[in-house]
């Protein structure tokens, strides 16, 4: 089976783009398996490519490239969902690529990873391909604008695929397309490279962006009340964003500089998990919590917020971790003092976590569960009576043909031009 994935950037660091590439280097032990990526900015992807999967980039930003010259980029794009939050990013050339490649490819499948690109490959992916969008944020978390466009378009899927079973519940709802495929099937994550945490290190870790939404500074308030009763222990923060000055300012503000560190942002991170012995999550809301996972798989428990949708699909509570109430600050720190104090709760939560997250989150098992919706899919595929299989893409409708032959039209008359400008 030859199966092509999708991304925004391979090239950028995030979940998205490890995950997807976790994936597809598990999957391409079994098939052809092939990276797209809308768009480069590098030479090397941060994450480093697969071994044995080929990756392409159909739009490159790099400043020696003649595409950052096209004059399609100079344009807004007409057919990428404006509600998503990259719509800025894809100009008529980046629309243009992406048409022009579904139209050429050879793959049997087509895995989309954001929800623009989903409605992108809904509306132009070739109907003889099995096509699978995943949902790596939420559904409640989109504006409506966007809300709109994926139930307008998103019949032209075969399956959605989202990382959490509420918020497949959340999509069936919202979508209200009973005909398409929506489950769960959570992100993976590989055994860590270094040895598990053991427990003893007198270290509270965090990491991810340092967004609003992480609420770092609700870490803080906890960290300084759970504190208090153990003055050897630390905190350690891990990341960059937007709300590095405020976290510092309250680290601050508690008079805590000595024992709680804004450490940056670090790749591989898993080096920086087992040097502590509780991994901290005092998000509002997770699509799914990949952090989580990395920590426990690392052996540690973590001690999260139980917001939605991640958290309470990952941490079995009083098993590998504790979830206490998404807003209770007070709540946090008592979590947080209780495996400070006990260190053979914690050694056993840490111990479980790691169990618990390989046989739940490993590449091979998550690929398996793709193996087999695909399986299934072409299956349905195949029994379709021959008057309803697709002899050819009208079902998409003729205004999705009209806007795929427009776009490419418009930049062959635009490239014509050029060359009869060159010429005279």
């Amino acid at each position: 089976m030859h199966i092509a994935f999708l991304l925004h950037n391979a090239y950028a660091t995030g979940g998205t783009t490890r995950t997807t590439m976790t994936l597809a280097e598990t999957l391409s032990k079994h098939h052809r398996v092939e990276l797209v990526s809308v768009f480069r900015h590098r030479k090397s992807p941060r994450f480093g490519q697969p071994s044995g999967v080929p990756l392409r980039a159909l739009v490159d930003r790099r400043k020696s490239s003649p595409d950052t010259t096209h004059p399609l980029v100079s344009q807004a794009g007409e057919v990428f969902p404006q509600g998503d939050s990259r719509a800025h990013q894809y100009h008529r050339l980046a629309e243009q690529q992406i048409i022009a490649w579904l139209r050429e490819t050879n793959a049997d499948v087509i895995v989309s990873t954001r929800a623009g690109l989903n409605v992108l490959l809904a509306r132009f992916g070739p109907r003889n391909a099995i096509l699978v969008g995943q949902e790596h944020l939420t559904h409640d978390s989109h504006p409506h604008r966007l809300r709109t466009e994926l139930q307008r378009w998103y019949g032209g899927l075969d399956a959605l695929v989202t990382m959490t079973e509420a918020d497949a519940h959340d999509h069936r709802r919202g979508l209200r397309l009973p005909h398409i495929r929506v489950l769960a099937i959570p992100n993976s994550v590989p055994e860590p490279a270094v040895p598990p945490a053991d427990g003893n290190a007198k270290v509270v870790v965090a990491a991810g962006r340092l967004a609003r939404v992480k609420r770092y500074e609700m870490l803080v308030d906890a960290f300084a009340a759970a504190g208090a009763d153990c003055p050897d222990w630390s905190l350690r923060i891990y990341g960059d964003g937007a709300e590095r000055a405020r976290i510092a300012e309250r680290i601050a503000r508690h008079g805590l500089e000595d024992r709680a560190f804004m450490m940056g942002a670090v790749t591989p991170i898993e080096q920086e998990w087992v040097k502590g012995s509780i991994a901290a999550v005092t998000s509002a809301h997770e699509s799914f919590g990949m952090t989580i996972v990395e920590a426990m798989r690392c052996g540690l428990p973590v001690v999260s917020t139980d917001c939605p949708h991640g958290p309470g699909e990952i941490i079995r509570h009083g098993v590998d971790g504790l979830l206490v109430p998404r807003d209770s600050t007070r709540d946090m720190a008592e979590a947080l003092r209780t495996l400070m104090v006990d260190a053979g709760r914690r050694k056993e939560m840490g111990r479980a976590a790691g169990a618990g997250a390989a046989e739940r989150f490993a590449p091979e098992d998550i690929a398996d569960r793709y193996e087999r919706l695909l399986r299934s899919l072409a299956g349905e595929r195949s029994r379709r009576p021959a008057a309803s299989q697709p002899t050819s893409p009208g079902w998409r409708g003729v205004a999705v043909l009209a806007a795929t032959a427009r776009i490419l039209a418009r930049g062959a008359v635009r490239r014509g031009r050029r060359m009869v400008r060159h010429t005279a």
